[in-house]
């Protein structure tokens, strides 16, 4: 065997089936031996007491992306890959968004040109759909289904976003002629509206409130009325960032019923509630966790642990959405708009995605070490085309590896992450297991919490068709 370029030696390797202690052989970036007493190589990494895992996929991240007038998103793609990679994650596929009556290629061709250069990982891009006009349905959806973007998200929610069932029904059509895999955004558009409107009227405008204008009889509600749709359209949906039991509940009775419909849920839906938006005596630092669907409560986590323990839960992702708090054009909204109702919706979490699961989960005895490189890794890649390019670690796929110190204790504060957000919503959060090296494509790219690497290591990756978007 011709000299290899990388060994990583003496760790275990912990893919979604498997455990297995030996040395891993890179050579042109992929991996390329799996076997013992690797040696003959240009650089020997001693992974002795860590864990050997496949780089992490974040399928659910939000990039430099348009937010709405006056409000600025925190981090691009330099920011954001670079966060990503300090956490042990080696894929992002962010959202390239369609402006209302805006071209979809026209915003695509546009995001490219964001992410060209600058990415830390490799990424792919998800659509959105804000605009289904029958140009976007007939040309440009096929041809960007064709250039590698294979999955889109539609909103049921957002005033610049949402779209009415027959669009929805129309969208779902073009998936399933396509075979594009859908992600919904699930919580009821008019809802929200009325129960926004009944809290101002009553003067209850803290960020707390947000919450509370989106209970969760709205994600279930919607959650239904997706499922149906696709139904009708006999097409397979994710359904994402799942927060509670009401919204799991349609999902099992869905599958019940034999149709595809997939799942995501978040970090903030197994450490966070609702009470954290209440702030200090409903401050406006209650505006550090609005996101949606909002955090909900104790029962709310427990529900969500028993969804990923039964594999209810395909994914686990970040919904990565950060902006700042001390900014006018971030969390601390413009004078004058002083109801929760114009705080961004989002939080920052690409970063601690993986160690939060892992501490939480795995060091807690909730779920194997396998089953999270299944949901943090390698169903992504099945879900979305990439595999087994991503999301394992075998012979032919790209080496994408994470080591994981199992035994190492931190506690997540702003001045440690690497994102371009003022702060993190587990400041203080003790967590155990954290990466420790993060390699791209073969290539050292963060080092004992050191980035290494440089802007543009990472490519747009052309995606293939999802085997889980076959019609039902």
């Amino acid at each position: 065997m011709a000299r290899l370029d990388l060994v990583i030696s003496g760790g275990t390797v912990i893919t979604a089936g498997d455990t297995t202690r030996c040395d891993v052989g890179v050579r042109d970036g992929r991996i390329v031996a799996l076997a013992e007493n690797l040696t003959d190589a240009a650089r020997v990494v001693d992974a002795k007491g860590l864990f050997v895992l496949p780089g992490g996929i974040d399928s659910h991240v939000h990039l430099d992306q348009p937010s709405g007038e006056g409000i600025v998103m925190a981090d691009g793609f330099e920011s954001g890959t670079r966060s990503a990679a300090a956490g042990g994650t080696t894929t992002v596929i962010p959202f390239a968004l369609q402006l209302k009556g805006s071209s979809l290629r026209a915003c695509v061709t546009d995001y490219h040109a964001k992410a060209r250069g600058k990415a830390h990982v490799d990424y792919g891009f998800h659509l959105i759909v804000s605009d289904p006009t029958p140009t976007v349905l007939n040309q440009e959806l096929p041809a960007l289904f064709a250039d590698g973007c294979t999955s889109f998200k539609v909103f049921m929610t957002y005033d610049d976003l949402v779209l009415s069932d027959r669009q929805l029904l129309e969208v779902f059509a073009v998936a399933r002629r396509e075979r594009a895999l859908v992600m919904v955004h699930a919580e009821g558009y008019d809802a929200i509206r009325f129960l926004s409107d009944r809290l101002e009227s009553e003067g209850k405008t803290a960020p707390y409130y947000h919450a509370v204008s989106r209970p969760e009889v709205v994600e279930r509600e919607a959650t239904h009325r997706a499922i149906s749709h696709a139904e009708l359209v006999d097409v397979p949906i994710m359904i994402v960032h799942v927060s509670g039991r009401e919204a799991m509940e349609q999902i099992r009775w869905a599958r019940a019923k034999g149709l595809k419909v997939h799942a995501e849920t978040c970090p903030q839906y197994i450490t966070l509630t609702a009470d954290d938006l209440k702030g200090l005596n409903m401050d406006i630092s209650g505006a550090k966790y609005v996101c949606s669907p909002p955090p909900r409560d104790t029962t709310s986590q427990a529900a969500i642990w028993e969804g990923l323990r039964e594999g209810l839960f395909d994914t686990f992702s970040s919904d990565h959405c950060p902006f700042r708090f001390d900014d006018p054009m971030g969390k601390l909204v413009p004078k004058g708009r002083t109801s929760f109702r114009w705080v961004p919706n989002g939080i920052p979490g690409v970063e601690t995605r993986m160690p939060i699961l892992w501490s939480e989960g795995v060091a807690k005895g909730r779920i194997s070490a396998n089953t999270f490189v299944a949901l943090t890794a390698t169903n992504h890649a099945r879900m979305y085309g990439l595999y087994p390019r991503k999301g394992t670690i075998a012979v032919g796929s790209d080496a994408d590896i994470v080591l994981w110190d199992p035994e190492r204790h931190e506690t997540i504060r702003q001045d440690l992450l690497h994102h371009d957000c003022d702060y993190t919503p587990w400041e203080g959060f003790a967590v155990k297991g954290w990466p420790v090296m993060t390699i791209l494509r073969g290539k050292v790219i963060v080092e004992d919490g050191r980035v290494v690497g440089s802007p543009g290591d990472g490519v747009f990756l052309e995606r293939e068709v999802s085997p889980f978007a076959a019609p039902m």
